[in-house]
C-alpha cells in the first residue's frame, strides 16, 4: 500500500504541472487584463507599460509561468489587481464553498444511493419506475432553472428560507444551495446505484449468501451494497472537484461569496493572478479526491490489493 501511495503521489506532479500550464496558458489569451483595469476608459501606453511591469506581465508567458509556479510553491498565489492578496480570498471562499460541497455530497451519498438501493432491488416495479422519470426530469432542467425555482417558492413566496445567504454562510442556510447544487449529481448517484445493484444481485455470490441462509439485510449491506458502490464511489470522488469550481451558479444565484463568486469575478473582471490561483487549488482538490477513492476500493473489495 506505501509503495502504491508514493508511486501515485509521484505521478500526481507531472498532471500537476501539465493541468496548471495549460489553465495558465487558456487565462492568459482570454483578453487584456490591462484593459480590464483601466475601466471603459482606455490606459494611455505609459500606464498600460507601467501596469504591466508591476504585475510582470511584460515577461514572456513561459517565464510568467515559471515565476509563478516558483511562487505558489512558497505559498504566495500572486496578488489580485485590485491589492487584495489572492491567498486572502481563498481564506474567505474556500470554506464557504466547502460548506456548500459537504452538504451537496451528504445529499448525494444518503438520499441518492438510498433511492438506487430501493429501486435496484425493486427493478420493474412502480417505485422504480417513478424515480427514474423523476431522475430523468431533474437531469434534464438546468441547475440554474432548479436554483431559481426554490428560491422563488421557499424563500419569496412561502418563507421558508432567506432568499439569499447571509455573509456567515452557515450549515443551516447551505441546506437548499446544496440541494440545488447536488441535484444533477444526486440523480446521477440514483442511476448508477440502480444498474450496479441490479446488475450484482444477480452474481454467484448474492446467490450463495443467500442459499447460506444468511439475514437478507446482512446480504444486502456486507455482499451485495459494498461491491455495488465502487462505481458510485469513483464518480461521488471525482465530484467533490466538480461540485466546488462548478458552483458558480448556484452561488451567484443565492449570493454566496464563494470560489464560485470568486471565480466569476475574476473572469469578469480578467484578473488572471485570481483565475489561476484558484484554479490550481481546485487541480489539487481533483488529484488528492482521486487517491483518496482509489484507496478507499479495497475497502470496500477486499479482493483488491495494490502492490
Amino acid at each position: 500500500m506505501g509503495r502504491y501511495v508514493v508511486r501515485r503521489l509521484l505521478q500526481m506532479i507531472p498532471v500537476f504541472i501539465g493541468a496548471t500550464l495549460l489553465i495558465f496558458l487558456m487565462v492568459n489569451v482570454m483578453g487584456d487584463p490591462i484593459a480590464g483595469l483601466c475601466g471603459e476608459r482606455q490606459c494611455d501606453a505609459a500606464t498600460a507599460a507601467q501596469l504591466k511591469k508591476e504585475f510582470g506581465l511584460d515577461k514572456p508567458v513561459w517565464r510568467q509561468y515559471l515565476t509563478y509556479m516558483g511562487n505558489v510553491f512558497t505559498g504566495d498565489f500572486g496578488t489580485a489587481f485590485n491589492g487584495q492578496e489572492v491567498t486572502e480570498l481563498m481564506a474567505t471562499a474556500f470554506p464557504v464553498t466547502i460548506r456548500l460541497t459537504i452538504v451537496a455530497i451528504v445529499f448525494e451519498i444518503v438520499i441518492g444511493i438510498t433511492l438506487g438501493v430501493v429501486t435496484g432491488l425493486r427493478r420493474g416495479r412502480p417505485v422504480d419506475t417513478s424515480v427514474l422519470l423523476l431522475t430523468l426530469v431533474v437531469i434534464s432542467v438546468p441547475t440554474f432553472v432548479t436554483g431559481l425555482l426554490l428560491q422563488l417558492l421557499l424563500g419569496v413566496e412561502w418563507g421558508w428560507i432567506k432568499p439569499s445567504v447571509s455573509t456567515e454562510a452557515t450549515f443551516g442556510e447551505m441546506i437548499v444551495p446544496g440541494l440545488v447544487l447536488a441535484s444533477v449529481s444526486l440523480a446521477y448517484v440514483t442511476r448508477l446505484t440502480r444498474t450496479s445493484i441490479a446488475e450484482n444481485k444477480r452474481s454467484d455470490y448474492v446467490r450463495t449468501a443467500v442459499a447460506k441462509g444468511l439475514p437478507r439485510r446482512r446480504v444486502i449491506t456486507r455482499h451485495l451494497l459494498r461491491n455495488s458502490l465502487i462505481p458510485v464511489v469513483t464518480f461521488i470522488g471525482a465530484d467533490i472537484g466538480a461540485l466546488m469550481g462548478g458552483a458558480i451558479v448556484t452561488e451567484r444565484i443565492f449570493n454566496i461569496h464563494g470560489v464560485g463568486y470568486q471565480l466569476y469575478q475574476g473572469i469578469l473582471r480578467q484578473n488572471t493572478q485570481t483565475v489561476v490561483g484558484f484554479v490550481t487549488v481546485l487541480v489539487l482538490v481533483f488529484l488528492i479526491a482521486n487517491l483518496l477513492v482509489d484507496l478507499l476500493y479495497a475497502v470496500l473489495d477486499p479482493r483488491i490489493r495494490y502492490a
